[in-house]
């Protein structure tokens, strides 16, 4: 999937061949938050884009609000070397990467909490 970014928001880039137009929504938002976007070339999507970002920022400021932030799937953590150690090592018995590794083991944790 092609995606654009502006002020830390993430947002897709889809084609309506129906419409004849390209559209998309900022992508990792929380279910009760939605923004949209059209255009019919790349500039006019990007700048709509813009605009709905620019319009929702400007929103949650005249309602005292915090804006939410998409997430973009990228999580850097700090381990000790001993622990990034082990978990290389477990990995590698597993035949997956260490990204993965930790991805299931995040994944685990938080099925078991639902």
């Amino acid at each position: 999937m092609n995606t654009m970014k502006y002020k830390g928001y993430v947002g897709s880039i889809e084609v309506s061949e129906e419409d004849n137009c390209l559209y998309g929504k900022v992508l990792a938002l929380p279910h009760d938050t939605m923004i949209t976007y059209q255009g019919e070339t790349v500039t006019e999507l990007r700048e709509d884009f813009y605009g709905a970002v620019d319009d929702y920022l400007a929103y949650c400021k005249s309602e005292g609000i915090e804006p939410r932030k998409s997430y973009t799937g990228n999580l850097n953590i700090r381990l000790s070397p001993d622990t990034h150690s082990k978990i290389a090592s477990l990995a590698k018995q597993a035949g997956i990467s260490i990204s993965a590794f930790i991805r299931n083991a995040v994944e685990k944790q938080i099925a078991g909490m639902i």
